[in-house]
């Protein structure tokens, strides 16, 4: 089986997408929707913007499902898997990827996601740490022994590699007792705010609303979500667990083990930088083949 898989934020680059739009087509026609969907011109900041314009929430999250679903529909009859996964934003480019949303309907939704995520950012003053070499059950017991503040695993990116979540004061206790408790690196990581952690719940409210609203169509193959790292097909699971998703926990590491327990034998990384997901990948299974679109 092969997957095709969407990396989230931290897979922009300057100058995303520029080489795609000049060669006209399709691609052009997109970037030109997106524009008057979003009501200001994403394209001239993906185009022209400077590293820190591209890391605003705001323009990050639909700069990169454009960029990706894009990349997926230039190829054509070539682009034919058999499952899907996205991480975190890139769960709804997959949707789109597999038929399950429209692309007006998932650009919509991740406008709304990323001005939800960018207002309850500005709410509370938080952030996240990336954790490395520490086995992820010590995090997550050393996570709930802080009680005072707001401190969760918040994405399992690779075996041995987990980033925490939580209120600035929560990160700064974590990353002190965590770096006691043996941890090679607990880095304090230069993000906006409290991804997937509970302090994510008024962006919650508001995205769950859209989402229920929106058409969710059957897939044309199944999606592995980051709630639960397990395949769905049915829209309505589809809609729950992509609520749940911004105030639960990216379990990326068992949707990975999981999707090649179930047979895939090759990965797809679609759209950004296409190195993000490829590092995670090999981290699990040094051997699996893996390519970039």
């Amino acid at each position: 089986m092969k997957a095709y898989v969407f990396p989230g934020q931290g897979a922009q680059f300057e100058g995303m997408g520029k080489e795609l739009y000049e060669g006209g087509g399709m691609a052009k026609e997109l970037f030109l929707e997106a524009n008057t969907i979003l009501g200001y011109s994403i394209s001239e900041v993906m185009f022209s913007g400077t590293a820190e314009q591209l890391k605003q929430t705001k323009i990050t999250q639909p700069a990169i499902f454009l960029h990706s679903i894009i990349k997926s529909k230039l190829a054509g009859a070539d682009f034919q898997p058999d499952v899907v996964a996205g991480h975190s934003l890139g769960e709804f480019s997959a949707l789109v990827a597999n038929g399950a949303l429209t692309f007006q309907d998932g650009l919509k939704l991740v406008q709304k996601r990323a001005l939800a995520m960018q207002k309850a950012c500005e709410a509370v003053e938080s952030t996240m740490a990336a954790i490395v070499g520490l086995e992820d059950e010590k995090v997550e017991a050393i996570c709930a022994g802080i009680t005072e503040e707001v401190v969760v695993p918040a994405n399992y990116n690779c075996p041995g590699q987990l980033v925490i979540s939580g209120s600035v004061k929560g990160i700064e206790l974590a990353v002190e007792q965590l770096k006691e408790a043996g941890a090679k690196r607990a880095i304090v990581l230069a993000v906006g705010g409290a991804f997937h952690s509970p302090l994510m719940e008024p962006a919650k409210a508001e995205l769950q609303a859209a989402i229920e609203n929106t058409t969710f169509n059957v897939p044309t193959c199944p999606i592995y979500q980051n709630v639960t790292a397990s395949p769905s097909t049915d829209p309505d699971e589809i809609k729950m667990n992509l609520i749940a998703q911004l105030t639960a926990p990216v379990r990326w590491t068992q949707t990975m083990q999981n999707m090649i327990a179930d047979g895939v034998a090759e990965f797809v990384e679609v759209g950004g930088t296409g190195k993000v997901i490829r590092g995670m990948i090999l981290r699990v299974n040094r051997r699996m083949p893996i390519s970039a679109i």
